[in-house]
């Protein structure tokens, strides 16, 4: 099947040509000094001083792929046959050929949010900005969208998603960020228009391959195209797309190609997403644009809507660039032009550039085996985590898996206390601060790069110490608690000299000797606490 392009414009009220004559329109009121290329990015960017002061922000990864609590990427892998997914959306919902994804969104009703308990946590929690999902690989926007009516003002929960997330973040003095991911719906979704290979049901192709907007007479979707969600089966697949294994050895093939390449056989995907997404900024003026691709998505586009963003922020602050644009894996020459995202990962030494890694403390959609199994990261992981990243001139955004009602579970309640606990405790000696000549100490040495984050739990101890600077003064992050209440801080011992130790918050100094081992610094046995310790370090030459 491929896409009738009209039809599917027609259903958003738009042809091509109004399209196009919309977005040259905005174009033409946005304009400002960035164009899009990336000679002007480069040439014209830096990243702004809320973001480089903020250090912490939380994540709401929140959609309809939360509603089976069966962790990530559900939309695509419950189409190939043998995967968890398949396996349980075949055991709780029925077959993909009858019941496919588009199923959930009904059921995605957000019977029990209550966002401004959850916003409340988070800034108790020390996140100096907010993140809310906008769209994922799914093709769903989760905001009143007025280019794509598989929205969540439409369908599902009813109301405005990331504009209640945007209020409340506000409200409490936060910055405000959406995550855009469906750039890759094109490609992602293909899988919906498979079918088994084998077994019972072997042939007979999944819904996405038959169902059209006639179709919906009647029924709940009554008016909407799913080939518009789904996207129009446009690629030729290869033999045994269907099974698990082949499909993701395929997409890791070819998926940071497709990410910054436009689907030719589909131009009317690259400008719906387009106007998609300059609806999503002009609506709710951003602090920060996510796009979950490596370098800007689909070409042409990405760049133009990263120069329409940041001329939009000149034109909302005063000649003031406030605006963020991140993307994974940016080549070196082109990250003076956007923050480069780590996902899952740490770089190995301080970058020339400010940049953000994104975690989460599960997987990215709701995954109740996690929780079953008490497979959480603790808050000691995330803490270090944030230490080592702020040490090398970067930011950590940490996402907090939300059930499809709407509800953070208990266990990640208590985790996300715990971080709580500690910032409200040392958050000072984080926020605002620049790294130092030297990143940091110790004998715990991370793999570099995306998707090397380890276990759940910390790998760091008391020996491990990372290093800023805020001021005149050296910030210093003990990753634990050392038994004999002593942290040794070797590197400042060398070419400077220590006049005055104290805690964040806290006027009376501590007591301490500088000898062959560096500076030790007595711990006040009060403050113990198992995560560490920050201190904040006064004297000479140190800065």
């Amino acid at each position: 099947m491929r896409l009738d392009r009209r039809s599917m414009l027609s259903a958003t009220g738009l042809g091509l040509a109004s399209l196009a004559a919309r977005a040259r329109a905005a174009q033409a009121g946005a304009a400002g000094p960035f164009t899009g290329s990336w000679q002007s990015l480069v040439q014209g960017y830096q990243a702004p001083d809320w973001f480089r002061d903020a250090k912490f922000g939380i994540w709401a990864h929140w959609s309809a792929q939360c509603v089976p609590e069966a962790g990530d990427w559900y939309a695509r892998e419950m189409y190939l046959q043998g995967s968890r997914a398949y396996k349980h959306h075949l055991a709780t919902y029925g077959h993909p050929s009858q019941t496919g994804f588009m199923e959930m969104y009904p059921r995605w009703t957000a019977a029990n949010w209550n966002p401004e308990r959850l916003i409340d946590l988070y800034h108790r929690a020390g996140a100096k900005y907010f993140m809310a999902l906008a769209n994922h690989h799914d093709n769903f926007d989760c905001y009143a969208s007025r280019h794509h009516a598989w929205n969540a003002t439409r369908i599902g929960p009813r109301q405005d998603i990331v504009g209640r997330w945007a209020k409340l973040a506000r409200s409490k003095g936060m910055r405000f960020g959406v995550s855009n991911h469906s750039a890759h719906a094109w490609h992602w979704y293909q899988s919906a228009y498979g079918y088994d290979p084998e077994g019972p049901m072997a042939g007979k192709r999944y819904d996405a391959a038959w169902l059209n907007k006639a179709g919906g007479r009647g029924k709940w979707w009554d008016g909407l195209d799913p080939q518009q969600l789904y996207t129009g089966a446009t690629m030729k697949l290869p033999d045994g797309f269907t099974t698990i294994k082949d499909a993701n050895a395929w997409h890791e093939k070819h998926d940071r190609v497709w990410d910054e390449a436009a689907p030719a056989a589909n131009p009317w995907f690259t400008k719906n997403w387009y106007a998609r997404c300059q609806d999503l900024i002009d609506q709710y003026r951003p602090d920060m644009v996510y796009f979950d691709n490596f370098t800007l998505p689909l070409g042409q586009a990405g760049l133009d809507i990263t120069a329409h963003f940041y001329n939009q922020s000149m034109r909302w602050h005063g000649g003031r660039n406030e605006a963020v644009v991140t993307a994974k894996g940016t080549p070196a020459e082109r990250r003076a032009g956007i923050v480069d995202d780590v996902e899952r990962g740490v770089h190995d030494d301080i970058q020339p550039y400010p940049f953000q890694t994104d975690t989460c403390i599960g997987n990215w959609h709701y995954d109740r085996a996690l929780y079953e199994r008490d497979g959480y990261k603790t808050p000691a992981k995330v803490l270090h985590t944030l230490c080592d990243v702020v040490s090398k001139n970067g930011n950590l955004m940490l996402s907090v898996p939300i059930r499809g009602d709407g509800t953070i579970d208990e266990k990640e309640e208590k985790v996300v206390e715990g971080i709580a606990a500690w910032m409200g405790q040392y958050g000072d000696a984080i926020y605002g601060t620049r790294p130092w000549r030297l990143f940091g100490e110790g004998p715990t040495r991370p793999k570099s790069g995306d998707f090397n984050e380890g276990t759940k739990d910390s790998p760091y101890t008391a020996q491990d110490v990372r290093y800023v600077r805020k001021g005149m003064a050296v910030h210093a992050l003990v990753l634990g608690w050392p038994d004999n209440g002593v942290a040794t801080l070797p590197a400042l011992a060398k070419g400077c000299t220590v006049r005055r130790v104290t805690l964040p918050g806290h006027s009376a100094p501590l007591a301490f000797r500088t000898g062959p081992e560096g500076v030790q610094v007595t711990l006040p046995e009060a403050r113990r606490n198992a995560i560490g310790v920050a201190l904040i370090v006064e004297g000479d030459q140190l800065v």
